[in-house]
């Protein structure tokens, strides 16, 4: 977190959190505690914040009250199709509506112009981002898609996406992300090149972080192989993202990713921190934040 000099400073912080699960009574007190260190921070907040729409807009209200701004990445949560949401929308419709109701609160969204961080760690282009996932990210063994989804029902590790989460008027989930990867890619090639990134997405970037699950053919639902050098190519100086429930940082080819979950309750009371800490992103941690949270 900032230390007080850097609060003296009065440029703020680039913060981040993620799978906030506001459903659970206990995950929304926790939203309900977070607050800026000063009048200046920005909040990244990388999806799953709830279940459905009217989750989405209290806690997202919230937070745009509190800090100076708000950037949203929709996660997997916020785009599934509850048959108890009153809004009955799916797929591309759905996600049209979350943005709409962003720009009402004021949250920078993946479909808006990626603003840049001026303070402390700056100037940064800051990109909320919205990709999806293409089944790619296979166990050994399984060289399609279809025989590793066939694997994951044989073993009953089946994401509940499969069930909730449509993708119309796409006719997948994979096509859809296709579409998102090469709708951003030309968007982040057409920023000013001579700033480096900050790049938020719910699904993390590339494939190293998915390692360590415990059931290692969920990876599947995690991310996208055409995204692995993004953190590279579009110059980043930090990765946020979350889904993955396992709050951690590390490091590939020298760039920070930063894994920004608080998730369920039944997970973060196992840990010893308090849930719901604000990462910082920038300015930097000094030296060496440490690897798990």
């Amino acid at each position: 977190m900032a230390g007080p000099g850097d609060r003296a400073k009065g440029r703020g912080s680039l913060l981040a959190i993620s799978d906030l699960h506001v459903r659970h009574a206990e995950n929304g007190t926790v939203v309900e505690q977070l607050r800026p260190e000063s009048p200046e921070d920005w909040l990244l907040v990388a999806g799953d914040v709830g279940d459905t729409i009217a989750q989405v807009e209290w806690a997202l209200r919230l937070l745009a009250a509190r800090f100076a701004k708000v950037l949203w990445s929709p996660g997997n949560h916020e785009l599934w199709s509850l048959p108890t949401d009153p809004v009955p929308l799916r797929g591309v419709a759905r996600y049209a509506r979350l943005v709409e109701l962003c720009r009402e609160l004021g949250v920078v969204t993946p479909e808006d112009p990626y603003p840049v961080w001026e303070g402390l760690g700056g100037p940064v282009t800051v990109a909320p981002l919205f990709l999806l996932y293409d089944y790619s990210w296979r166990p050994e063994g399984l060289d399609t898609a279809q025989a590793a989804l066939a694997e994951a029902y044989r073993t009953g590790i089946v994401c509940t996406d499969e069930y909730l989460l449509h993708p119309d008027p796409y006719e997948s989930r994979s096509a859809w992300c296709t579409a998102r990867v090469a709708g951003t890619a030309r968007r982040l090639a057409e920023r000013d090149p001579a700033l480096p990134t900050v790049l938020m997405n719910h699904w993390p970037l590339c494939r190293e972080p998915t390692r360590i699950l415990r059931y290692p053919i969920f990876a599947q639902w995690c991310g996208t192989e055409a995204t692995a050098d993004w953190h590279r190519r579009f110059n980043a100086v930090a990765v946020v993202y979350g889904h993955l429930h396992i709050p951690r940082t590390t490091w590939y080819d020298g760039v920070r990713f930063e894994e920004v979950s608080v998730g369920y309750p039944r997970e973060w009371r196992r840990r010893s921190g308090l849930p719901g800490q604000l990462r910082r992103i920038l300015p930097a941690p000094a030296g060496l934040p440490p690897t798990a949270w």
